[in-house]
């Protein structure tokens, strides 16, 4: 337990304190915790070894969250933030820690969750890849910007900029610095064309207003720009802007309007028009050429995304056949099948298959190379999936960020059986106790490769590699390891 100092200047409502910063919480969006009175405190933009005084407030005699008013004793991890609108930007959370630290913070998180959930069998972590060279901190490397829209008291009545942190109030940007550069350029631009139209912005809800979100991918081989509106409503005074948009010389390569009219947080609803250009833009990874569209979900780091999909192919080694579930428009799955293997690519999203049927043809990939399957992974693995001819030599599992369904991974590590897995994660809690199921089916966990693919942000991209176990005595080492685990905890009950 760190130290903790009550400060004088406590009140009923509300706590001065200084306390000693103990570690990162992976459930808080990389939030930091200290422990006071045996409960667990969070505190924004802390760093480890830090002590930092704070007020609290106590709601419902539950102290849950701190705000730092001092930082008495800075880590020398410490940094300035590189973008001015740090702190009150929900975007990012780790721009205040240098970026070798922020890596070794990630991979100092992986191996506790995988230490949790498999004990002894738990190897350990590798360095985690970047995309980028050496130590420098990364900046524009967002290939996909996403601006929300919002109501102002500007011209126009219209302001662009992010979400302020755990909040839908908009925080109005001038500069995203982690944004690409033509991808900044675009959406300023179209946001210059919304307020000359006098096109206001909506409501968090909707209800009221035009103009929600831009987003704009801007692609690294060949340099290529897509921009998507997102507005409530069709209607004629988006045409001015429009027109202007598509007369100036930094029009995107594409140009699309989406009509969301739904509350929350879904970012596009389900009607697209093109306006103007390309129907899709074209990113190259692993010598393969993927065509996006606007709506469809892609890598939004590409730099990354290719370490990545490097990493991947050189752990599949040269199988024959492959199963990709949740394979999206194939970024695992084309790259495969232009190396010899045959892969079947199981995928929900109709956007995605479209996109990966595209880019197979684009890229003269034969489709018994590459065959897509539109179906949710649970469909797949209980009508479908059982009447496969034979098992793979792999299986690539790329799930949505609660994990893999409990019913899809027994029926794979039980009854399907390959020889290797491979699993990519964005949450590795979710992953912790998958891997912790799996090795209960008699899977051993080889290689976890973390890869930074949010940088200035607490989040985690994993590629973790399973083999079967080979014999009696493995099994039962690998299991009797397991059991000693404590297994995967919440880490603010821990």
């Amino acid at each position: 337990m760190g130290s903790v100092a009550y400060d004088s200047r406590m009140t009923r409502s509300e706590q001065i304190l200084v306390v000693d910063v103990e570690g990162i919480d992976p459930s808080a969006d990389g939030a930091g915790y200290a422990t006071v009175d045996g409960r667990r405190l969070l505190i924004d933009y802390a760093i480890p070894g830090e002590r930092v005084e704070l007020r609290i407030e106590a709601h419902g005699g539950r102290t849950t969250l701190g705000d730092i008013t001092r930082v008495v004793r800075p880590s020398p991890h410490r940094v300035t933030p590189g973008c001015p609108s740090f702190g009150p930007c929900g975007g990012c959370t780790w721009q205040h820690i240098a970026s070798n630290e922020q890596r070794r913070l990630k991979e100092q998180l992986l191996q506790a969750l995988l230490n949790q959930a498999l004990g002894r069998a738990a190897p350990q972590v590798q360095p985690t890849l970047t995309g980028h060279e050496g130590d420098t901190t990364p900046w524009g490397f967002r290939n996909k910007a996403h601006f929300v829209l919002a109501a102002g008291s500007r011209a126009g009545g219209l302001v662009l900029g992010h979400y302020r942190r755990r909040s839908q109030a908009v925080i109005e940007v001038d500069a995203c610095p982690v944004h690409a550069e033509q991808a900044n350029r675009v959406a300023f631009a179209v946001r210059d064309a919304l307020v000359r139209a006098r096109v206001g912005g909506a409501t968090p809800d909707g209800h009221r207003g035009v103009a929600r979100h831009i987003v704009v991918r801007a692609t690294e081989t060949p340099r290529e720009t897509l921009a998507t509106l997102v507005v409530t409503r069709n209607e004629k005074s988006l045409r001015p802007a429009v027109r202007a948009l598509v007369q100036s010389p930094g029009v995107p390569d594409g140009l699309h309007l989406n009509v969301n009219d739904r509350p929350g947080p879904y970012l596009f609803g389900t009607e697209t028009r093109r306006l103007h250009g390309r129907d899709r833009v074209r990113e190259t990874i692993a010598g393969v050429s993927f065509l996006i569209s606007p709506t469809a979900f892609f890598q939004t780091n590409v730099r990354a995304a290719a370490a990545m999909v490097e990493c991947v192919l050189e752990q599949a080694g040269e199988p024959d056949t492959v199963l990709d579930l949740y394979a999206g428009a194939g970024l695992f799955a084309l790259p495969l099948a232009t190396r010899g293997a045959r892969v079947t690519a199981v995928e929900e999203n109709r956007e995605a298959v479209e996109d990966g049927e595209a880019s197979r043809r684009f890229n003269r990939i034969a489709e018994a190379a590459c065959r897509f399957v539109r179906a949710r992974a649970e469909d797949f693995a209980g009508t479908g999936g059982r009447r496969a001819a034979s098992t793979p030599d792999l299986v690539i599992l790329d799930p949505p960020r609660v994990g893999c369904p409990p019913g899809v991974l027994n029926w794979i590590c039980a009854s399907l059986r390959p020889p290797r897995i491979i699993y990519v994660s964005c949450n590795p809690e979710a992953l912790a106790a998958d891997l912790r199921q799996a090795s209960a089916a008699g899977y051993a966990l080889q290689i976890v490769q973390p890869v930074d693919m949010f940088p200035h942000t607490a989040h985690i991209e994993t590629v973790a590699v399973l083999r079967t176990v080979r014999t009696p005595e493995e099994s039962a080492q690998v299991t009797r390891m397991v059991k000693e685990a404590p297994g995967v905890k919440q880490m603010a009950n821990a």
